[in-house]
């Protein structure tokens, strides 16, 4: 059991009542996790490593809060140090840093904005000269900004959401590749969205179903190098972007419509990314593993 979060004990988390948050919002994305009440799930005390990622290095980017950091904890614990990319959010970032560094790992802090392209190639540098190598490249970044109608998307927001979300999945892809090797992998974030369309979020929907069909054509490239390319496809979970994207009004509800009546937590999602970053997901390329509370998708 999760202290404070009843629910997710395996005895009671089937006979709760829906789970709501408080209201909230804040005006700057990707937002801020120390300021959210209550403050999302990233590290599960019952999950305990077992050496799986030993002696791996792992670039995460939006590893300061969400699921970047649940995903920068559950490598910590599994034997993996770590650089994680941020945009401006130093404390969030910092407070990532010491949970790595309590499971006897490290924990590299670089900051700068993925829409540049030149910025991917520092990010590379920076973790070759820090660890010596890299063996798995986790592409996590992404806003959303919600719009009633597509006649309401500016072109700025357009360009924006596509540049911050699926633009360095190219960058960083280019400039990490050179020094991968065989059994590496390279992980995206993907959506629920890309596959069952959200009203509210036309770009960003379109941006996760491009980060699909990059995984499956990048995936087919890569194999004769035996690099595998997957993506995990989050529903909704409870993150830094939801209360800086949305209003405090729909925070309310949010995740309410998963057949599990909640959000999803972080932590949650960590395992995943754990499964597709080592030999456990072997004979596993291409693909989009989907953690999203019972939401059926067509794949």
């Amino acid at each position: 059991m999760i202290p404070g979060y009843p629910y997710y004990s395996q005895e009671t988390k089937c006979k709760q009542e829906p789970v709501t948050f408080p209201p909230q919002h804040q005006d700057r994305q990707p937002g801020l996790e120390y300021l959210m009440s209550p403050l999302p799930i990233s590290d599960n005390p019952g999950y305990l490593g077992s050496g799986k990622l030993a002696g791996k290095i792992a670039i995460i980017t939006g590893g300061d809060s969400g699921i970047g950091r649940a995903v920068a904890i559950a490598f910590a614990k599994e034997g993996a140090d770590v650089a994680i990319v941020y945009l401006y959010e130093r404390e969030d970032a910092s407070a990532t840093k010491r949970m790595v560094e309590q499971y006897g790992r490290h924990c590299l802090l670089i900051e700068g904005d993925l829409r540049r392209p030149a910025f991917s190639a520092e990010i590379v540098d920076c973790t070759l000269a820090h660890y010596g190598k890299l063996d798995v490249l986790v592409l996590n970044q992404g806003v959303q900004f919600p719009q009633k109608s597509i006649l309401d998307i500016s072109n700025e927001q357009l360009e924006d959401t596509y540049r911050t979300n699926i633009f360095p999945h190219f960058y960083l892809t280019k400039a990490a590749l050179p020094h991968l090797r065989p059994g590496s992998a390279i992980i995206s974030t993907a959506s629920v969205t890309a596959y069952a369309g959200a009203p509210l979020l036309v770009d960003y929907s379109s941006t996760k179903g491009a980060i699909v069909s990059f995984t499956r054509s990048l995936s087919l490239q890569l194999a004769e190098k035996c690099i595998r390319v997957n993506a995990v496809a989050p529903g909704p979970i409870w993150t830094p972007l939801i209360v800086s994207s949305y209003s405090a009004e729909y925070v309310k509800t949010f995740g309410l419509e998963t057949p599990m009546k909640r959000a999803g937590q972080p932590f949650e999602l960590a395992p995943a990314y754990v499964y597709l970053a080592s030999d456990d997901s072997s004979f596993v390329t291409g693909q989009v593993l989907h953690v999203n509370g019972g939401i059926m998708t067509e794949t």
